[in-house]
């Protein structure tokens, strides 16, 4: 797909997550933040960042993430409300600047597993520190279908909380996804194109949109939708 279509599929999404805005709000609240600095590792285009910066002035704030598109979205939205943010294209997994805070949300792909994505984090934040980890879990037994999209080591709850507990992190708060935040993560991810596709029904990449749809709605609907959990830990040691 082009970069004008890639840089559209996502614009109708507040973040990459299944999050609503009061959840949102009560992670935040959770992270306890104040001074110092906040690094949102495997950021995409940063929104939860760019919140967390608007409600504690003295936090300073860094992004990271390898996606061009997804940064440069961060950096304009940054931009547009006074909030002096870097965004930095690099690879999360080698990130080595101490924080007081960290985001990783979404991301522990990146470092390979959830175990080494908290190892790795433990050595980012400060013994103080916190840090909202979010992750996907198994929520109901998955079908062969549903192993096949995520992969043979995605994890049940207790199972991911016992990871943590290994990596010498303690549960300051759990909180899970509910249903609407799914199904809304879910519709939006795939409303710009679907808006486009209606828009431009005869163009070249119509069938390659249309064929991408419709799969991710067959997959979501039919085997993980009420499956696959999503969890926000908000930790510290």
């Amino acid at each position: 797909m082009d970069d004008e279509l890639n840089a559209l599929r996502r614009s109708r999404m507040r973040w990459n997550t299944p999050l609503s805005e009061p959840h949102a709000q009560l992670l935040l609240d959770r992270m306890a933040l104040g001074d110092g600095h906040l690094v949102d590792l495997g950021c995409g285009w940063g929104e939860l960042l760019l919140r967390a910066l608007g409600r504690a002035l003295g936090l300073r704030g860094t992004g990271v993430d390898t996606d061009r598109t997804g940064l440069a979205r961060g950096r304009a939205a940054a931009a547009s409300r006074g909030l002096a943010v870097e965004f930095t294209e690099a690879d999360a997994a080698t990130w080595d600047v101490p924080a007081d805070r960290a985001f990783c949300v979404g991301s522990a792909h990146v470092f390979g597993s959830a175990k080494a994505a908290l190892a790795a984090l433990a050595r980012v934040v400060r013994p103080t520190g916190r840090l909202l980890y979010g992750d996907g879990f198994w929520a109901a037994s998955p079908t062969a279908a549903a192993r096949e999209i995520f992969g043979p080591d995605l994890l049940t709850l207790p199972d991911l909380l016992d990871v943590v507990d290994g990596a010498g992190w303690r549960v300051l708060h759990l909180s899970t996804a509910d249903q609407l935040e799914w199904d809304d993560f879910e519709s939006t991810s795939r409303a710009a194109w679907a808006e486009w596709l209606v828009a431009h029904p005869a163009d070249p990449r119509a069938p390659e949109v249309r064929r991408w749809l419709d799969r991710r709605w067959r997959e979501y609907v039919r085997d993980y939708r009420g499956v696959l959990g999503f969890t926000y830990l908000v930790l510290g040691r």
